[in-house]
């Protein structure tokens, strides 16, 4: 994908759905408001305590409406209700309607058929559809297969809703993006005889495999500088562990706005060898190359061999040979940077979410004014 150009504005109200309004999410939706002549509205609830989901705290040119969000069970099969998103719906009274493309939202199910019985069109938002058992399998299928579009993460997740039987041309991929088009690059200088920086932020629990990274550095007998930046329930654990097999680590805690710019600017690579995204193209919009472990598709959107290493979830020699590579060549590293800083300032960032957005919405629009 090219070079974003300006799309063209959505004539009436749109509304849009999230279980929760993270804070990174707040700016793509305040870009998207910008180009809605009607307005936006986002439905969005709360998340729970120990969620580790940090909220928005107001939307800039967006509205919010509170949903009030009621779980029902617990772990990856709970199922979710947002109440009042009828009265919502009726309050604001949408020309479209974009949801999280997620059976386990049961209230979703209600808002296909409120817009549907008023002829008017409803994208689905989400992942992708990986392989469930029956009946699950076939209960998404029927749920997904309600929509009048879909957009994708990744083109990973793309292809998951074509293979359930979606229209091949009513499915688009955004890339999942927290920032707009990077500003240019300030030359980096190659320092070949200091030891390599490794930079990782997000926050520290279990998922995110620090643990592997300390590893991994502890493994490498070549110097290497490693700064820790997050907290969260895995920090003592970690810590008790760094101890024990790379004492070095430095664990920086919370750093934000200027703070974790400097990280940022002074670090060589960026290394995530957990699940997660967005502290990805973070670094990539700093110049940084990068090793991520492939999780959920859309690391495949950002990390190619120009500019950085995927390894496998959980594969400790994986990850030790991705190290030892960026190790080799330093000024390799710099190339790979670069290209890194090209994917965020033209294909991964907020301005080419919102032009898929509205692509999507001109798409169904004009089918259903048909």
């Amino acid at each position: 994908m090219g070079a974003v150009s300006e799309p063209r504005a959505f004539p009436g109200r749109l509304g849009l759905q999230q279980r929760v309004l993270p804070d990174y999410r707040a700016p793509f939706f305040d870009r998207l408001a910008q180009h809605c002549r009607g307005g936006l509205s986002v439905f969005a609830g709360e998340p729970w305590p120990g969620e580790g989901i940090r909220p928005a705290a107001r939307l800039e040119t967006a509205q919010r409406w509170p949903a009030r969000n009621l779980r029902l069970g617990a772990g990856p099969i709970a199922l979710y209700r947002q109440l009042d998103i009828q009265a919502w719906l009726q309050e604001w009274n949408p020309a479209a309607l974009i949801l999280e493309a997620n059976p386990r939202y049961l209230s979703n199910r209600a808002a296909l058929r409120w817009m549907h019985a008023r002829r008017r069109q409803v994208i689905g938002w989400g992942l992708g559809a990986p392989a469930l058992r029956w009946p699950w399998r076939a209960m998404r299928r029927a749920f997904l297969l309600r929509f009048d579009a879909l957009i994708a993460y990744s083109s990973l997740g793309a292809e998951q809703y074509r293979q359930l039987g979606f229209p091949p041309d009513r499915v688009l991929i955004a890339p999942n993006a927290a920032s707009g088009p990077p500003p240019p690059l300030s030359p980096r200088p190659v320092k070949s005889e200091e030891p390599l920086r490794i930079l990782f932020v997000g926050r520290l629990q279990k998922r995110k495999r620090v643990d592997l990274l300390l590893q991994a550095c502890g493994a490498l007998a070549a110097p290497l500088q490693l700064q820790i930046v997050g907290d969260g329930p895995a920090r003592i654990a970690l810590e008790r562990l760094a101890r024990q097999v790379f004492p070095r680590a430095a664990f920086l805690g919370e750093r934000r706005g200027n703070e974790l710019e400097a990280l940022f600017r002074e670090s060589d690579l960026f290394v995530l060898p957990g699940t997660g995204g967005l502290a990805v193209q973070q670094a990539m919009a700093h110049g940084l190359p990068v090793v991520v472990a492939e999780a959920d598709g859309t690391q495949r959107e950002l990390v190619r061999p120009e500019n950085g290493w995927l390894v496998a979830p959980g594969d400790l020699t994986g990850l030790i040979e991705a190290l030892q590579a960026a190790l080799a060549d330093r000024s390799r590293l710099r190339r790979m940077g670069e290209v890194s800083h090209h994917i965020a300032a033209h294909e991964v960032n907020i301005e080419v979410m919102v032009q898929v957005f509205l692509q999507a919405l001109a798409a169904v629009t004009a089918e259903g004014a048909a």
